[in-house]
């Protein structure tokens, strides 16, 4: 059997702070030059983006994926790496919805991605979020919509469609965020929660501080590159193990054990969590993090401009622990933590990871070795 690389949450040029270059096509490239057979599309509640999924990619027989209808001429789209490219990359239609709402006495911002089997599908869906708010004003819309009530309006549209929870621990915007999350995922789809199979650990947390929670044990942790351009793809990615189909990876993450069948999760592949941006406390804008210890001494409050601190993924996960040491839970695969190959390129070469000269070398490596997923 053979095994293949997913990358699960993407977005598109529609959505804020994304590359202008972001095509179809573009990430078609990227995608087989990262070692991905199977792409997210992104963004697939975007109108414009969705029209441009249905012109450049066409149905991959009955897998419910989608593939290139012009494979041709594909390298042109990455010039400067010459190299030669198939377009035999798969997407998976996806996108991210934004949920601001009140519950609990809270404001709650939860990110969620929802995944369709097809673009009828996706269509229908599109239609039934449209009446809550506008999804042509951002790839990644934001919707007064309970994470609950999105869930039950996924599970309606098509029996094959499912949604996960995207990178659970960060501040602002997910299911256990410090400053606008819940402390169960109970709490947060109340009697849909049996629903959820699977969550998305995000660049600040990895499957092992996960495994700190027995309440999680249950869960399949994904990780994926949340790029917002093509080169970012791939940084986190999911290994599988069998024929490529939408069917196949829902089970694959939904099984259990002995309930696996064409398609099993292998685990994943992680950037690693003290290089996410929201891995420890403190403010951004005031240039200080600090360890959650360091944040207990100073009563909670910024040194530099005396808030209080936005409490980062370590600090969120030791308040969930009921563990005092990361347990792989029976039955859940590994994971292995690697850096791109880029900044390892301008570490040997004593450069900086933009440079013409780690440019020029990534492009001989690709050549003569394969796509960057490979050579790691």
């Amino acid at each position: 059997m053979t095994t293949f690389a997913a990358d699960l949450h993407i977005h598109s040029r529609f959505s804020r702070a994304t590359s202008k270059n972001l095509t179809v096509r573009s990430l078609a490239a990227w995608a087989e030059v990262k070692g991905l057979d199977v792409l997210a599309t992104g963004d697939c509640t975007h109108p414009g983006w969705l029209d441009e999924i249905e012109r450049e990619l066409e149905e991959d027989g009955d897998t419910g994926l989608l593939r290139l209808r012009r494979p041709d001429g594909l390298a042109d789209e990455l010039p400067d790496l010459g190299l030669r490219l198939s377009g035999g990359a798969r997407f998976m239609l996806e996108g991210e919805i934004s949920s601001i709402y009140k519950r609990g006495g809270r404001v709650r911002k939860v990110h969620n991605l929802v995944y369709m089997p097809t673009l009828e599908a996706a269509k229908k869906l599109n239609a039934k979020l449209s009446q809550v708010g506008n999804l042509a004003a951002d790839g990644r819309p934001i919707l007064g919509l309970d994470s609950r009530n999105l869930l039950e309006m996924v599970l309606e549209t098509h029996p094959g469609a499912f949604l996960i929870p995207a990178h659970i621990w960060t501040p602002w915007f997910s299911l256990f965020g410090s400053m606008s999350g819940f402390d169960s995922v109970e709490e947060c789809y109340g009697d849909l929660a049996e629903h959820i199979f699977a969550m998305e650990t995000g660049l600040s947390s990895d499957p092992a501080m996960n495994w700190t929670i027995s309440a999680l044990d249950r869960y399949r942790m994904v990780s994926n590159s949340d790029a917002h351009s093509g080169e970012k793809l791939g940084r986190e990615a999911n290994l599988f193990r069998g024929e490529a189909s939408f069917d196949a990876i829902r089970r694959a993450l939904a099984a259990r054990d002995s309930e696996a069948d064409e398609c099993e999760f292998l685990g994943t592949v992680e950037f690693f969590p003290e290089e996410g941006k929201y891995h420890l406390d403190g403010h951004r804008k005031c240039n200080w993090s600090m360890e959650p210890a360091e944040t207990a001494a100073h009563k909670g409050l910024c040194p530099v401009c005396g808030k209080p601190a936005t409490l980062g993924v370590l600090h969120r996960v030791l308040d969930l622990a009921d563990r005092t040491e990361a347990a792989q839970p029976e039955g859940a695969p590994g994971y292995e933590s690697l850096i791109p190959l880029r900044e390892v390129l301008a570490e040997v070469l004593e450069v900086g990871a933009g440079s013409k000269t780690v440019a020029a070398e990534y492009a001989r490596l690709l050549g003569r070795l394969g796509p960057e997923l490979s050579i790691q």
